[in-house]
């Protein structure tokens, strides 16, 4: 049996995009997870820790096992959750890791973040680099929190130039995942806003597995957008799809919207609408050049993919 090369603790394995790069990493590593969920058909070769991330016993795991590289995945996303919930969960959770991670002296941290902490906004220049201001907390208060994730992965990469820090901003990622962009294009009539079209960055899970992947693995250090395949007008997403839609007006959409949120009808979360109504793409150029990372999912691939999640 080939000797695995690195020793990798990941975070949040256990959600479906977690899940795949456990199966994917574990090929060619040692992984231990930390994620109090169970992870169902967990490769033999994995070891999972059920364990609240901010617990000591988190601590322990450093301890006793010499860990070269982390993934950070264990990202609180759940809008219905309190601000105080996310806070905790979310930012007490990773300053702690970035605690052991220099502490033990972990020469590669992976971080993976958002193109949403850009913010949707209706002066936006057609792409944006990772030098944009993260304004996406703006109108969205759930997003927030990563936000601030970011900017402390941010100050851990300038604060520790011996440890590789890495973070990367996906756009859209459809495919099994359970997010609100995927979530909307599963609807079985997708609603949206009359006198808008924005063009929209979709990337396949796969491809964000292969992006993680590389930067585990490579030298790279520092902040890069995923884009995947060119982009598309959302109109075209949608017909592709085969989906019908229901064009609103922006002004009936939003108080609609809150009703509905608030009475527990929907999934898409109202600040959301923001996503249907202005531009928020990224320039990719440096993920492409660094990590030497192009989409291996063209955009026909990329747009069905949303179907696979579909229940």
């Amino acid at each position: 049996m080939a000797r695995k090369a690195k020793t990798i603790l990941l975070t949040g394995m256990c959600g479906r995009l977690g899940q795949l790069v456990t199966r994917e990493l574990h090929r060619q590593h040692r992984v231990i997870g930390v994620d109090r969920r169970p992870f169902d058909r967990l490769p033999a070769d994995v070891t999972h820790h059920e364990v609240d991330l901010r617990k000591k016993k988190v601590r322990d795991i450093f301890r006793s096992e010499k860990v070269d590289a982390i993934v950070h995945l264990g990202i609180m996303h759940d809008p219905r959750k309190s601000s105080a919930d996310h806070h905790s969960w979310n930012v007490a959770g990773f300053t702690k890791l970035l605690g052991y991670a220099a502490e033990f002296g972990v020469k590669k941290l992976v971080m993976l973040s958002s193109a949403n902490v850009y913010g949707p906004q209706p002066d936006n220049p057609q792409y944006l680099t990772e030098d944009a201001p993260l304004l996406g907390g703006a109108t969205f208060s759930d997003i927030r929190d990563l936000i601030e994730l970011d900017h402390l992965a941010q100050g851990f990469l300038w604060k520790h130039p011996e440890l590789s820090t890495v973070i990367l901003r996906p756009v859209h990622i459809v495919g099994t995942v359970r997010n609100a962009a995927s979530n909307f294009l599963r609807l079985p009539v997708v609603p949206t806003l009359l006198g808008f079209d924005p063009l929209v960055q979709l990337i396949h899970e796969l491809d964000v597995v292969n992006a993680i992947v590389r930067a585990v693995e490579g030298p790279a250090r520092g902040i890069y957008n995923l884009a995947g395949p060119e982009p598309l007008p959302l109109s075209r997403v949608i017909a592709r799809l085969g989906r019908p839609t229901l064009p609103v007006p922006y002004m009936l959409a939003k108080p609609t919207l809150n009703r509905l949120w608030s009475m527990r009808l929907t999934s898409f979360p109202p600040p959301e609408l923001d996503h249907i109504r202005y531009v928020c793409m990224v320039d990719d150029r440096r993920a492409r050049h660094d990590l030497a990372l192009e989409p291996q999912h063209d955009l026909a691939a990329t747009i069905q993919a949303v179907n696979w999640g579909r229940w």
